[in-house]
């Protein structure tokens, strides 16, 4: 493809992106396909010579867009906030379109740089300290795995030099909460821990971790000879947003030299209102955090910004220097590679330098306060509705509710929950993802996308009111 055609198809797609995010509401927010119906419609075999674009457009609206669930409509309340800021797509756009690779620093400087110092305006509007040292990485889950192999370097002085995990005689021990995001298991199971040395330490009434707790299984294990390695604190769980104390958990295992990785994956953009700080108090005696620019901020998937207090711990634990990477200045510069585990990276810092720009401080907070008042504004709606209930306290954007009718077992209670969710995601005037809370389904009401006004919450809690009602006349 040439330049000039590049620059007519790319006119016309960007049009086309232009019009979906104009459009996006009138469509229903959930995928209406059934399984294999978007297989099913493409072909088996790739073409043997090329198609036009006029072709491969066609089926993009006729094939892709119906299989598609649409994370940027206004009445998209499921998961959590992935907003992909037209400005950030303007910059996700220019780093493709680049197609440079940070192999090193030498390798595109401005790349390098560049990350560096948007992972400094973060840092600086979040309010964290100049003793963390910032990198992109592609999500929470890769974040959460080099913080726990950091942690067992540390606690194991550099095994990975010697025998690994093989040669140490006492277990390694990670602590975290049954709340935690199930890529807090994972990442212990790839670091090489092992499942039976993962501690779920219990929660209070609010689903927090609870320090005592800690501390006591903390002295178990000591007692029985294995080695506390890591705590990975949640501020702002997938489930409900709860909060563990960092402060207090910091203060238990600060005596026996225990890492502490705090995972602020989507409540970590709102640390840059300093009314919400109070959420991490003590994140400044973590060794690293993680915090997803591309959920509620507004950064366009990927970006996952983890921060560390060591930063040469970091590189000595994931440097790799091969002949054909070194440079004269690698003395001078920080290789980017070595402070996680891919060789190569993208130019994603593009993506987050527009965004910021664009919206500038004031903007971003302008529209997370929005959120969080509009979900305080649903939940005074529904504990003040007979037969409805909020389960955990509101303190970011996420609302988990509950409708309760008279008479209904725990089982039929479950089933008339999944019922009425799934009812209000098949009408398409909005999406919500139902979620396991101390064994019983409940709902979550995540509100966060770029266009969600008031009046789309307003509508969502009449239709949620609607379905919940006649799933609640077949089941009784």
């Amino acid at each position: 493809m040439s330049p000039e055609e590049f620059r007519r198809l790319a006119h016309q797609l960007v049009d086309w992106v232009a019009d979906y995010r104009a459009h996006v509401a009138n469509r229903p927010v959930m995928a209406r396909t059934k399984p294999g119906d978007v297989r099913a419609q493409l072909p088996a075999s790739p073409p043997q010579h090329g198609q036009s674009f006029t072709d491969i457009f066609r089926d993009v609206d006729e094939i892709i867009v119906p299989g598609l669930t649409h994370w940027q409509h206004p009445r998209f309340f499921g998961y959590f906030p992935s907003n992909g800021e037209l400005s950030s797509v303007l910059g996700d756009m220019l780093g493709t379109g680049l197609g440079v690779l940070g192999l090193s620093w030498q390798s595109s400087p401005a790349l390098t740089e560049l990350e560096e110092v948007v992972c400094d305006w973060f840092r600086q509007m979040a309010g964290l300290s100049d003793a963390w040292s910032g990198v992109i990485q592609d999500t929470a889950s890769t974040s959460t795995l080099v913080a726990l192999l950091c942690a067992r370097e540390r606690a194991s002085n550099y095994s990975l030099a010697r025998a690994g995990l093989h040669g140490e005689q006492a277990a390694l021990i990670v602590y975290t909460s049954a709340h935690a995001h199930s890529s807090v298991e994972k990442a212990a199971l790839l670091a090489g821990f092992g499942r039976e040395n993962l501690r779920l330490i219990p929660h209070d009434a609010d689903f927090g971790m609870q320090a005592d707790a800690l501390a006591q299984a903390i002295a178990e294990d000591l007692a029985a000879g294995r080695h506390p390695c890591a705590v990975v604190a949640s501020v702002g769980t997938t489930t409900t947003t709860a909060i563990d104390p960092v402060a207090a958990i910091a203060s238990v295992i600060a005596p026996h030299g225990i890492w502490l990785h705090v995972d602020a994956a989507m409540a970590g953009s709102a640390m840059i209102l300093p009314e919400c700080r109070w959420m991490w108090n003590g994140i400044e005696q973590a060794d690293s955090v993680v915090v997803n620019a591309h959920k509620w901020l507004g950064v366009a998937f990927d970006c996952s910004l983890y921060y560390v207090r060591d930063a040469d711990h970091l590189v000595r634990v994931m440097s790799t220097n091969p002949s054909y990477l070194r440079s004269t200045v690698d003395d001078q510069v920080k290789n980017l590679r070595d402070w996680g585990l891919p060789l190569g990276r993208r130019f994603r810092a593009l993506k987050m330098w527009f965004l910021i720009r664009e919206q500038g401080v004031a903007g971003l907070q302008q529209r997370l306060r929005r959120d969080m008042e509009n979900a305080q504004a649903l939940a005074k709606l529904i504990d003040a509705t007979d037969g409805w209930c909020v389960l955990a306290p509101v303190r970011l954007q996420t609302v988990c509710i509950r409708h309760d009718p008279s008479g209904l077992s725990a089982e039929d209670l479950d089933r008339h929950t999944l019922r009425w969710a799934e009812r209000v995601n098949a009408s398409g005037e909005a999406y919500l993802t139902p979620a396991m809370l101390d064994g019983r389904w409940m709902v979550r009401v995540s509100i966060g996308s770029v266009t969600t006004e008031w009046k789309d919450v307003a509508a969502l809690w009449d239709a949620v009111k609607r379905e919940a009602d006649v799933s609640a006349s077949e089941t009784t």
